[in-house]
């Protein structure tokens, strides 16, 4: 009997909503919804250091901005609840333990520091760096003394040494890969929260997933998984590995040389509609090839068969293109409605407002004082940052430290952007004053403007990022070996969060 089509999508509420995110959504929504199925979202959260609630709210917010609806998930329940993996904590532990009794895995008690030896070992040796086994054959008893003595360990998955583990991908036909090359997966970590791979097994068998369409950085921990399906004796699910979005260069899509997130393009004033039907053309085509298509016409043809594995490149001159035709086509009613959702968020005009209060005199003055609010990327020139004390090197190491610092803030409030930047300029001995001015610049495009910690705060981190990114750009940015002596300082850099 053919099971039901359900697929999902399972973010990390780590960081930004991520435009890589929605595309995979969107596949899974298409090939479901043509199918006469369901697509749920399931937050796995269970790095409990980097999670945040401001991160999966933004999440949810991005993807229904977009257009992606699931008919399951944290915010609407459903019968498979909870949906957040940090919720079902006891359940994994329950797996865990059901592996751990029919010997499939087996606690691992080594230390970091014992970890962090082996490492170095292997790299010395020219080996593959992967757990070496050194607990995998202790007795049960043995293993069970070392537990109760309160000694800690996480729980590994027991992995063949010979032969090749065959996958089945939809799109990419027989995969095969050496088991040798396989890790030990950790399965649960020594605070007893699952890794992806556990959580990811269970949860998909116990949500009913019949198919599992991922970015194609999940292949080489197929076999990982499709052992777990065969120690607990579940059907496994259909795999289908899509290709990684590009840069124009064909490198990993990447943050550091385009913006990444989706609300970035949501602030610059990419249409949703337009964003969706771009993200739908990465690596695939309708039956007509038709440029212009909406969320309905992608499903109604869908077939993954017509996935193109040449990896699609995302290009920001084509999406803002096609968002021109979209504009374009709009009678002037609907444009200007457009133009007044986009920028009537009542929070940020609010904010905006305030800012700008003290320094105006006519309500036209609001345009000069409250137009960068509004662009995309501020029009500016290497000579715009010519600084009286500070040469370019300087300017530019300043300006991606801080770019890394905010980047890693654990939410974005006015006051952390006001603690790094005045802990940065402390750390360098640079008034605060000097220190701020290229922020004035990559911010509002002159050193002339409203508040500056208070504007980033405004535009958010998305934008603020972007534009601290696009400055590095335009001051010509350092070359491999200065920016990868840069970010060895910036591991060393104290936290100043905590020294505020």
């Amino acid at each position: 009997m053919t099971r039901p089509v359900r697929t999902r999508i399972a973010p990390s509420p780590t960081g930004f909503p991520h435009v890589g995110t929605a595309y995979i959504a969107l596949f899974n929504l298409a090939f479901a919804r043509s199918m006469g199925g369901e697509f749920i979202l399931r937050i796995e959260d269970t790095d409990q250091v980097r999670s945040t609630a401001q991160s999966e709210e933004m999440i949810l917010n991005a993807l229904r901005w977009l257009g992606i609806q699931w008919s399951e998930g944290p915010d609407v329940g459903g019968q498979f609840a909870p949906y957040r993996q940090s919720e079902r904590g006891e359940i994994y532990k329950q797996y865990a333990q059901q592996l751990l009794d029919q010997g499939h895995a087996f606690r691992c008690f080594c230390t970091p520091q014992e970890l962090d030896v082996m490492r170095r070992e292997q790299e010395k040796q020219g080996l593959p760096v992967r757990y070496d086994g050194r607990y995998a054959n202790l007795s049960r008893k043995e293993s069970d003394e070392l537990a109760n003595s309160g000694k800690p360990f996480v729980i590994r998955m027991r992995v063949p040494t010979e032969g090749v583990c065959v996958i089945n991908d939809m799109l990419r036909g027989e995969i095969s890969i050496p088991w040798e090359t396989v890790d030990m997966q950790v399965l649960l970590k020594t605070d007893g929260l699952p890794t992806y791979h556990l959580a990811n097994v269970v949860d998909d068998h116990l949500m009913q997933i019949s198919h599992v369409i991922r970015g194609e950085e999940w292949i080489n921990s197929a076999p990982k998984h499709k052992l777990l399906y065969e120690y607990f004796g579940w059907e496994m699910p259909v795999l289908c590995h899509m290709p990684l979005l590009r840069n124009p260069d064909k490198s990993k899509l990447s943050k550091r040389k385009n913006p990444t997130s989706i609300t970035y393009y949501r602030d610059a004033g990419v249409l949703p509609q337009a964003l969706m039907n771009y993200l739908g053309r990465m690596g695939y085509s309708l039956p007509h090839e038709q440029e212009k298509f909406s969320l309905d016409e992608m499903i109604d043809t869908f077939d993954i068969t017509r996935v193109s594995l040449g990896g699609p490149v995302f290009d920001v001159e084509k999406l803002y293109w096609l968002n021109g035709e979209y504009l374009r086509s709009m009678s002037t009613d609907e444009l200007k409605h457009a133009i007044l959702a986009w920028a009537s968020d009542d929070d940020k005009l609010t904010a905006i407002t305030k800012a700008i209060q003290p320094r105006i005199n006519l309500l036209s003055d609001a345009v000069n004082w409250a137009g960068f609010y509004f662009q995309n990327l501020p029009t500016v020139t290497a000579e715009d940052f010519s600084h009286k004390t500070l040469d370019q090197d300087r300017l530019l190491e300043i300006l991606y430290l801080a770019t890394w610092q905010l980047e890693a803030l654990p939410s974005w409030r006015e006051e952390y952007i006001y603690q790094t930047l005045k802990g940065l300029s402390a750390h360098f001995d640079i008034k605060l004053k000097d220190f701020m001015q290229p922020f004035f610049v990559a911010i509002a495009g002159s050193t002339s403007s409203t508040p500056v910690m208070n504007s980033m705060y405004i535009l958010g981190a998305d934008m603020t990022l972007a534009r601290l990114r696009h400055a590095c750009e335009v001051l010509g940015g350092l070359g491999k070996k200065k920016l990868k002596k840069l970010e060895e300082m910036n591991k060393t850099l104290p936290n100043f969060l905590a020294q505020a």
